[in-house]
């Protein structure tokens, strides 16, 4: 049987207004992602979830609390955090994005991970859902690295597929992106 993922980015953080990649750096949502993960629990009043996983970087917990705590049960989970960027974490988005399609996809930033290394996390997790949740609806919370991730890992797109088809990139939000895991 299969798993049904619904994938939500965090709510847009201090950091994120600053254009500053945050990576492992715990920051916190700003007055516009507190709306945004509020404004979530109604966008997805049509869906049942078995579960919400997220992050348990501070971010994507507290986006997961104000869309849903009292809802549905919220399980923070460190395979799904953020990349490492290591000495970058909390540095300008300018240096940061052009290394995560250039150089780092492989190859770690310096004293922290790759998006490779940010795959083996996420499939380690599918895993554990396979396990654990088999025929279930999982809501996930997290971050830029996971989700694609998933498209490489579910979808079959190349890494450099992946970061082109991005959302951020084609400024195509949506509350939710539907993976499928077999």
């Amino acid at each position: 049987m299969a798993i049904k993922i619904t994938y939500f980015v965090h709510g847009t953080t201090t950091d994120n207004e600053q254009h500053i990649s945050s990576g492992w750096k715990d920051v916190e949502l700003s007055e516009l992602g507190i709306k945004q993960s509020i404004a979530l629990k109604d966008q997805t009043k049509d869906q049942k979830f078995d579960v919400v996983f997220c992050s348990d970087l501070r971010r994507a917990q507290d986006s997961a609390k104000l869309a849903w705590e009292g809802t549905y049960q919220i399980i923070p989970d460190a395979r799904l955090r953020e990349c490492n960027y290591g000495t970058l974490n909390g540095a300008s988005s300018n240096i940061v994005e052009p290394m995560q399609e250039e150089e780092c996809i492989e190859k770690p930033f310096p004293e922290g991970e790759s998006y490779e290394d940010v795959k083996v996390r996420v499939a380690d997790f599918l895993e554990f859902l396979k396990k654990n949740y088999d025929s279930k609806h999982v809501a996930i919370v997290g971050h830029k690295a996971p989700q694609l991730s998933l498209d490489v890992l579910l979808n079959g797109k190349t890494w450099k597929q992946a970061l082109a088809e991005d959302w951020r990139k084609t400024k195509s939000w949506k509350p939710g992106w539907g993976y499928e895991l077999q």
